[in-house]
């Protein structure tokens, strides 16, 4: 049993020491890692106290093994926090309530952040993805393009957590209530009134209007909120 603890604990550490490498920049995203044997070294522990210390880190999307290359700091960390997330969503036997409750708080903000940051070319690829959603007459396309409108505007926020987070939630979504969203592209009342909110929501970032912004976001979440009668 002792051993065991001793065990834990140099695991621990060596977890501990290779965040810490990374939390002072001397390694960075898309960087290849030392060997098993130089972080041994360096770290002054068994190799295989390395091995399973890498082997935790990739199954929490931190690092990536590439076969015959190495161990190697994740270049593209978006939907890394999924597994986690959705995981914990479902022991605490979350609600369809939670995740657009968080969801309205984030892009509320990130909507306003949008209004004050996006440059011509987010403006841009946000009119071009609008002109499409207009066009659209496939559900399946519409709630792609409706993702990506969103997700566009996520990118113009300039804030990575903002960007991160929110395509995880747009995942727990598509896995815990498609049926809610699907409820809302059959509505063609309500798919008209969404199209009206997406107009307003870009022209107010057009027009660098922060207020206007938030309140096209909130009108947009407002209709929404009608076709989830749990909440």
């Amino acid at each position: 049993m002792e051993n065991e603890v001793k065990n834990n604990s140099i695991y621990d550490q060596v977890v501990d020491q290779i965040k810490e490498l990374i939390f002072e920049r001397s390694i960075k995203k898309g960087d290849k890692l030392p060997t098993e044997r130089a972080l041994a070294e360096q770290l002054k522990v068994s190799r295989t106290s390395v091995r399973e210390a890498l082997r935790a880190l990739e199954i929490i999307g931190l690092i990536e093994s590439r076969q015959g290359a190495g161990n190697y700091i994740k270049s593209d960390f978006q939907g890394g926090l999924f597994q986690p997330l959705s995981t914990m969503f479902i022991l605490n036997e979350g609600k369809t309530r939670d995740i657009m409750e968080f969801r309205e708080m984030l892009e509320i903000q990130m909507v306003t952040l949008a209004a004050e940051r996006a440059v011509e070319q987010d403006i841009r690829e946000l009119r071009e993805i609008l002109k499409e959603l207009k066009e659209s007459d496939e559900e399946w396309e519409s709630t792609w393009l409706d993702k990506q409108f969103h997700y566009k505007i996520a990118m113009a926020s300039d804030n990575i957590l903002i960007i991160n987070i929110l395509q995880v939630l747009s995942q727990l979504i598509d896995e815990f209530i498609m049926d809610a969203r699907k409820s809302i592209f059959e509505a063609e009342h309500t798919w008209s009134n969404l199209i009206i909110h997406h107009e307003r929501i870009l022209k107010a970032i057009e027009n660098k209007d922060v207020d206007g912004a938030y309140k096209a976001m909130k009108a947009h979440f407002d209709l929404i909120r009608e076709h989830f009668k749990e909440l």
